[in-house]
């Protein structure tokens, strides 16, 4: 198991805002958690990450208790998060991006050989490269944050609510490259996603998330057949 979530609290000051949630993803697999906005779903990655701190709980990557590290280290054991609203930097150009994703880890990557990667999924940002990255689309911002948490090749890739304020015929080129991403390269992949019909359909599995409780899980499939699911979420 790549990735374990055992009875994980995260509280804000006095306000829990997760419920002792546990989870699990599996290496290889496409895994979504939906739910509305505010239901907790942010606050899980945080802490993945390390950005937050677990109230309680622990949080196990391959078998190791990393709950008590720095996102720093995760980071150097191969957990990185696309964040929401692609929170690139403006001044900086596509290929200086880029560069970030592997800062730490120069000496432990092959550069060319990933960029030649990178660019075979994201086109656009080859072509780019030289532009800064304000100059860029929404859609390209977005493409570029991704771009630049898979250059390093992690173990999981967490993403953030990818499709937040994109357009929709954006929302799925990003949702497929994700899926060609897991597909093609085996990256595991866990994504928290407002957009739960365009989430599940490229998932393995997924659990929803209310109030910062998990209140069901199964299969994409059984997730976007269960008529509550459907019609709290799917909006069909």
């Amino acid at each position: 198991m790549l990735l374990n979530i055992n009875n994980l609290h995260i509280s804000y000051g006095q306000v829990e805002a997760v419920h002792g949630v546990s989870f699990h993803v599996e290496k290889g697999e496409l895994v979504s958690i939906i739910g509305a906005n505010g239901a907790g779903k942010t606050s899980i990655m945080n802490a993945l990450m390390g950005i937050i701190p677990a109230h309680s709980g622990d949080i196990f990557l391959n078998d190791e208790n990393i709950t008590a590290l720095p996102a720093h280290l995760r980071a150097r054991k191969g957990i990185r998060l696309v964040p929401e609203r692609a929170r690139v930097f403006p001044n900086l150009t596509v290929y200086e991006n880029l560069l970030i994703g592997i800062y730490k880890m120069r000496k432990e990557v092959d550069l060319t050989k990933n960029l030649e990667w990178i660019y075979s999924f994201f086109p656009i940002l080859q072509s780019r490269k030289n532009q800064a990255a304000n100059t860029l689309s929404g859609g390209e911002q977005q493409q570029l944050s991704i771009a630049r948490a898979l250059i390093s090749n992690p173990n999981i890739l967490l993403v953030d609510e990818v499709s937040m304020g994109l357009m929709p015929k954006l929302v799925d080129t990003v949702f497929e490259v994700l899926q060609n991403i897991n597909k093609e390269f085996g990256i595991t992949i866990l994504i928290v996603e407002q957009n739960a019909l365009a989430s599940l359909k490229i998932s393995h599995r997924g659990y929803v998330l209310e109030a910062g409780n998990l209140v069901m899980e199964g299969t994409s499939q059984e997730l976007m057949n269960d008529p509550g699911i459907r019609e709290a979420y799917l909006g069909i």
